[in-house]
């Protein structure tokens, strides 16, 4: 039972402990006058009957007066003809002039009343309980609604405030958009921006969450001293920053929110030392872009989406285009799901020479779609379609898997499959590639992956551990696209690879007038220095294909050679020799 049942219930029992007695209390002392009454009127039929009988009162026998206070029940009746002893009844007698010739007196019989005397203490200390109970009750309620006040204030609080920064929540801030739109008047706009905060999780990493918590907490500090006039800010989610404002239709939004974005991004100080994030902001306008909170909300997250993936620390504004891109991103998600269940997925292999160009080496596993009504889509679409979707694992099974059971027909090959940046987070990727081994019982040095610059970059220490895992099932890795990213030797002594794959764009300005072919040079100087083997893609003239052959490297892949085709082209281009100079016209050199 609660301490205030446990009160209420003490009070009901001591207010109806004082009701009772205070009951009994008037109803014995009604008893008492009654009788009283009842006595008085026996002693007035007395008197009467002693004056018609012509008797003195003033030589009344004592016998006769004993008898009148049997008769009417009164305690010690005397007839006196003065004054009585106080405390006791008097009953005047007249004579028959109406002259008072004496009084009965007798004590008062009050027995009943009397009776409750032992309780009056009872009564008096209950009273003083009741008072001082009361007392207490009033102040526990006053109590009570002082703390229903403040945690009121605190829900509320709660309900609209950003415990860490201070600023709106979510909530409130869609509460704030509701009412700005309501509001808007002809000729206004209302602007919506998200900004995003980019480079906490390097924070969190180097210096902990809660200087990560400092540092949004320093963010929104700054956000709110920088907003324009009439604004208002909120934190919307994570690292996600709201700002609502509302302009004439001349006023142009952006350059504020450039000028907003430009202050957020100089350096913080936190914990003794200056921390650097970036802030990317994307906007949609009231009624241009939307005229309810849902539409602003949608097409203000993609505009910020679509900033963060062309711009960093950029602003970037919501048009039409994003609503197709994102129902084309959709679809693709959708579709995919259908393409993996009925079988609509294919690979094909694009050979791999020696650098002399006519023997084949290996062949590199590449994932292509073709939609029933949509025709052939693009792998950089579909791929990136599946890592939004949660199905890159799926799709990298199924290549891995198709590759090397395919790899069975062509034992002399090695074949090349690549994986994308989730897949090496994975960390049951090392299992699934034994598994896939020795269900198609592929010899391991038979398989060679593939990995960019960007899987390292992310979390070196987790893709190191991936990579170790994969060398020591005996698999092959290649860096893919080297040169295009940071190029950094740390990752080549780190991660020890066995290829280098020379990205297309070094390749394609070879032969062109005034280009250098240094830059292949130095690549393959480092490659041989760290005892790699060198594979050059997107080899597509023979002047291409004799300068890399000039300057060492070894191994070649492009159209040069043959186009990505089904299993059955690369069985016909085996069939013929292990060559494929005739599977081509003559290239002239170019340049």
């Amino acid at each position: 039972m609660t301490p205030g049942l446990v009160g209420s219930f003490g009070l009901f029992v001591l207010c109806t402990t004082l009701f009772c007695v205070f009951a009994a209390s008037v109803l014995l002392q009604q008893a008492d006058e009654g009788r009283q009454v009842e006595r008085r009127a026996a002693l007035h039929g007395a008197i009467e009957a002693i004056r018609t009988a012509g008797i003195d009162f003033s030589a009344l026998p004592e016998q006769r007066v004993r008898d009148i206070a049997r008769i009417a029940g009164l305690k010690d009746l005397r007839f006196e003809t003065g004054p009585a002893a106080a405390g006791r009844e008097l009953q005047p007698v007249l004579n028959a002039q109406g002259r008072i010739v004496g009084w009965f007196s007798w004590e008062p019989d009050r027995s009943l009343t009397n009776a409750l005397g032992p309780l009056k203490p009872l009564m008096t200390a209950a009273t003083v309980l009741l008072i001082a109970f009361a007392g207490f009750a009033i102040w526990q309620v006053r109590r009570v609604l002082r703390d229903l006040a403040v945690s009121e204030r605190k829900a509320w609080t709660l309900a609209h405030e950003d415990v860490l920064t201070g600023l709106p929540n979510h909530r409130k801030m869609l509460e704030s958009i509701d009412a700005a739109l309501g509001a808007r008047k002809a000729g206004e706009t209302v602007t919506l921006a998200l900004i995003d905060v980019d480079g906490m999780k390097d924070v969190n990493d180097a210096h902990g969450h809660r200087a990560g918590d400092d540092l949004l907490s320093a963010f929104a500090a700054r956000l709110k001293e920088n907003l324009p006039a009439g604004a208002v800010c909120g934190r919307f989610d994570g690292n996600e920053f709201a700002v609502l404002l509302r302009q004439t239709d001349a006023a142009q939004p952006a350059p504020a929110i450039e000028n907003l974005v430009e202050a957020l991004a100089k350096p913080y100080w936190v914990n003794g030392q200056a921390v650097q994030v970036g802030a990317t902001a994307g906007f949609a306008q009231a009624p241009g872009d939307g005229a309810s909170r849902d539409d602003m909300t949608r097409r203000t997250n993609l505009a910020l989406g679509a900033a963060k993936r062309k711009r960093r620390n950029g602003v970037l504004r919501f048009d039409a285009a994003m609503d197709r891109e994102f129902e084309e991103r959709r679809f693709l998600e959708r579709e995919l799901k259908r393409a993996l269940v009925n079988g609509d997925l294919d690979v094909h292999y694009q050979p791999i020479v020696r650098g002399g160009g006519a023997q084949i080496v290996g062949a590199e596993a590449l994932l292509r779609w073709r939609h029933p009504t949509h025709g052939q889509i693009s792998p950089a679409a579909f791929v990136a379609a599946a890592e939004r979707g949660g199905l890159i694992g799926e799709l990298g099974a199924f290549v891995l898997r198709r590759a090397l059971t395919d790899a069975r027909r062509w034992p002399d090959l090695y074949i090349s499959v690549n994986l994308s940046p989730m897949q090496v987070r994975d960390p049951n990727l090392a299992g699934l590639v034994a598994g896939m081994l020795a269900e198609t019982g592929t010899a391991p040095e038979r398989l060679l992956l593939e990995v960019t610059e960007g899987v390292l970059i992310d979390d070196p220490d987790q893709a190191k551990e991936r990579l170790d895992a994969l060398r020591a099932l005996g698999v092959r890795l290649a860096l893919d696209d080297f040169g295009t990213g940071y190029s950094s030797m740390t990752y080549l002594q780190k991660f020890h690879f066995d290829k280098l794959k020379i990205d297309r764009g070094f390749v394609a300005p070879l032969g062109s007038p005034g280009h250098s072919p240094a830059v292949i040079q130095a690549i393959v100087a480092l490659g041989r220095a760290l005892d790699l083997t060198l594979l050059a893609e997107g080899v597509e003239t023979e002047e291409q294909r004799v300068r890399l052959r000039l300057a060492g490297c070894e191994e070649m892949q492009g159209f040069l050679f043959a186009k990505p085709g089904p299993r059955e082209a690369l069985d016909r281009l085996l069939g013929q020799g292990r060559t494929v100079e005739a599977d081509r016209p003559p290239q002239r050199a170019a340049g």
